[in-house]
């Protein structure tokens, strides 16, 4: 598996995983899906996070994770699948708040970012409970816990 991925730190969080982890992620998501891909993913701060959250989603506050797919016009070929944004004082609220650990959410947003990008959505009952199940499988395999362990909305 080959994975490409620029990673924009956009954000004044002291405390970020090493974008080998990120990497990691990846690769574990994407494993048995793609054989190569390449993103983006943007850390921010909850200014831009909300802004985003407005124009794309409209809604108002910060978010956790953003994805936005990449969908090539006709006729042209590329490996990129998409953006992910995510806000770090969100995950750091939802560390502190759902007595999780900080590198732990960190993987979850990017399982679950990356997921989004290969077109997986929580929208209906039904992908949702696919979409968790895919999550939480992803995670054990990273050694983590499930992350909807104790139902909580990270």
């Amino acid at each position: 598996m080959t994975i490409e991925l620029e990673l924009q730190i956009a954000t004044t969080a002291k405390t970020l995983p090493h974008p080998s982890q990120f990497r990691e992620w990846i690769s574990v998501t994407l494993a048995s899906r793609l054989d190569t891909g390449e993103l983006t993913i943007r850390i921010v701060d909850e200014d831009e996070s909300a802004e985003l959250n407005q124009r794309f989603r409209n809604k108002s506050g910060p978010t956790n994770v953003l994805s936005f797919p990449y969908e090539p016009q006709p006729g042209i070929v590329s490996n990129y699948i998409g953006d992910i944004v995510i806000c770090a004082p969100v995950v750091q609220a939802e560390s502190d708040t759902f007595n999780k650990p900080l590198l732990a959410c960190w993987a979850h947003m990017v399982v679950h970012g990356t997921l989004h990008l290969l077109g997986y959505d929580h929208e209906l009952e039904s992908d949702a409970e696919e979409m968790e199940l895919l999550e939480t499988d992803i995670m054990l395999q990273l050694g983590f816990a499930g992350p909807y362990e104790e139902r909580g909305t990270i």
